[in-house]
Parts: C-alpha cells; sequence; structure tokens
C-alpha cells in the first residue's frame, strides 16, 4: 500500500501531455472463446515523462503495466528497458452487452449494438472506503458539460486536508467530471462514468466511488452509449477460458485491497466453484493454475497439461519471473 500511495503522488505530481489514443477495439471471439488481442512490446525512450504517459499512449492503465512488469520501476522506468503492453486478454464472463466494467482489472468493456466487435478502455475507480458498487443496472441519464456539486463527504474529507471546495464547480476544462458523464441507476443516482481533469487518476483507485475515463474516451463511449444501456459491475480477478482448439487459459489480476495495508499481491485470491471446476477438469494444469495464481501477471496464459515450456516460447515470461509470496494457494 505504502508503494501504490508513492506512485498516486508522484503521478498526480507530474502529468503529462501525452494524450490518450482511441479506445483498443477488437473484433469479437467466436462462439466458445473470449481470448482477444496481442500482447506488444515497448522499449522506454529518452524522453518518455512516467509510465501513465506512456499507459495513454497504448490506451491501458499503469497499473496493468506494473502488474505484467513486475521487475521495473514503479514510475520512470530505465531508458532501454523493454516491457510488455498488456494488451492481450480474456473477455469477462459475462453478456457481451452495452457496458461491462470488472473492477479488479480498471477495464471498460463496450459492446457496440449490432457490431462483432467489443472496445476496451482503460478506468478509475473508488477508492479503499469509497468502493465502486458491484451491480447490474442501466445508463438512466446522458450529461454533456456537467457541472460538479461535491458531496457533504466529499467536502468534509477535502477540508480535512485544507483544500476547501465551493459548492458547485461549473463546466469547464477545471471540472473533476470532465465534459461528459453518464448516470448510472444506482441508489439516488449518485454514481457517474464520467471524464476527469486528472487524467493520471485513470487506472487507479481514487474515486469517491465513480468511475472516471481518459477525455478521448468518455468522449467516444458517450456518443455511442444510449439512456438504457446495460451496464454490468462485476470485481473478478480471475478469468479463465477453454479455447476452440483446446488451449487453456487463466488471467489474474491482483484483488482490490479491502483493508488499509493490504498487499494485492498477496492477499488471498476466493476460490470460485467456476474456477475450481476448470482446475479440476481434464486437460488443466494445476501446477502452472496456482503458479498464475501467485505471479498475478494480468495477461492469459496457458495453463495446459504440458504446456510448461509454451508459457516461454508465446512471449509470456512474465509468469516465470517469482515473487516471494505468503499466499495460501486457492487450489492445492
Amino acid at each position: 500500500m505504502k508503494r501504490a500511495s508513492l506512485i498516486t503522488l508522484i503521478l498526480f505530481g507530474s502529468l503529462s501531455a501525452v494524450n490518450s489514443v482511441k479506445a483498443m477495439d477488437y473484433p469479437l471471439p467466436p462462439a466458445g472463446s473470449r481470448l482477444i488481442g496481442q500482447n506488444q512490446t515497448y522499449t522506454i525512450q529518452e524522453g518518455d515523462n512516467n509510465l501513465q504517459a506512456i499507459a495513454r499512449r497504448f490506451n491501458t492503465a499503469a497499473h496493468l503495466i506494473l502488474e505484467t512488469n513486475n521487475t521495473i520501476a514503479p514510475v520512470y522506468p530505465a531508458p532501454g528497458t523493454v516491457i510488455t503492453i498488456p494488451s492481450q486478454m480474456l473477455l469477462p464472463d459475462t453478456p457481451r452487452e452495452g457496458i461491462v466494467v470488472n473492477l479488479a482489472e480498471l477495464r471498460l468493456y463496450y459492446f457496440p449494438p449490432g457490431e462483432n466487435s467489443v472496445q476496451v478502455y482503460p478506468l478509475g475507480i473508488g477508492q479503499l472506503g469509497l468502493e465502486t458498487p458491484v451491480s447490474t443496472t442501466h445508463v438512466s441519464q446522458k450529461i454533456p458539460n456537467p457541472t460538479w456539486t461535491p458531496t457533504a463527504g466529499i467536502r468534509a474529507r477535502s477540508l480535512a486536508q485544507g483544500i476547501r471546495l465551493p459548492p458547485v464547480v461549473p463546466a469547464g476544462p477545471n471540472n473533476p467530471l470532465g465534459r461528459y458523464a453518464l448516470r448510472l441507476g444506482i441508489g439516488n443516482g449518485e454514481y457517474l462514468i464520467h471524464g476527469t481533469s486528472a487524467p493520471d487518476s485513470v487506472g487507479l483507485r481514487v474515486s469517491s466511488g465513480c468511475m472516471r475515463m481518459n477525455a478521448p474516451d468518455i468522449k467516444a463511449l458517450f456518443a455511442q452509449a444510449r439512456v438504457g444501456t446495460r451496464v454490468q459491475i462485476i470485481n473478478e480477478p480471475v478469468k479463465f477460458s477453454v479455447e476452440p482448439d483446446g488451449k487453456r487459459y487463466v488471467e489474474v489480476h491482483r484483488p482490490l485491497a479491502m483493508l488499509e495495508g493490504e498487499n494485492p499481491q498477496t492477499v488471498p485470491i476466493t476460490q470460485t466453484a467456476g474456477l475450481a471446476s476448470f482446475v479440476s477438469q481434464q486437460g488443466s494444469d494445476k501446477v502452472l493454475v496456482n503458479k498464475a495464481l501467485s505471479r498475478r501477471a494480468g495477461i492469459p496464459v496457458v495453463v495446459s497439461t504440458g504446456a510448461g515450456t509454451a508459457i516461454e516460447s508465446t512471449g509470456q515470461s512474465a509468469l516465470n519471473r517469482e515473487m516471494p509470496v505468503s499466499v495460501t494457494q486457492a487450489l492445492q
């Protein structure tokens, strides 16, 4: 947690001018498949401002890059360092409809109606103690040029930090909600998907429960989503799939810390019935699954029986960089 706090402070103190690219737009895989995309590599250049700027260039989050590249400097990787960009993933096990948010991976998936594609965006979510709620809901309102009315709780927390907020922040470039907001039908409508005036906060747990996106991303999503669009919010750090070619994959992310001081790299991962069934099936290598659960590389890795050497040859060597962990394995 101390490392995460340090990253947050440094990143907010060095906002980058690099703009986000358009959403990663992937063709939908065929029925029975959930694997999309392909990982990329990037060599850190002289002049790269920080990891958040690099993440925006590839329309991902620094948090996800750090999951995959667990040995690099967390904010300013040295020039010449080759990193893996985690642009391959498994689709969440949800209906391929509307907006799907997986809090554990800080990603938003949008399935345009009538199109055989999915758009993937990085996302900022609620901080510890102010978590974004897991739910199935819908877009209840579209708000261009939103004003921001801080809640009493937000004003109190800000005042405790020496910041006195105005009753209302008008629309404009300094508005914390950005230029577009989608209100969700949760509670009293207090949860939004919106832009931000602090782009380096995207991909972090820093909000009061709303979900924030890079400016070009929320603009694109706002133009496509409609009032009534289905929104499903899940929190699933482990995704798995048996692909049509028979290969078995797991994608493991660091679980969201629920207590102050918890280390997401070592907090136990809850075993689900679906995961237990997947591992018990013929063709799954339990050793490889446990290795993936320990490493938490944030990218799909092959866990088929006999795939021990295939992991390295498919460019997924990040899985083989062991970390000291004190996790009780979910599967023995």
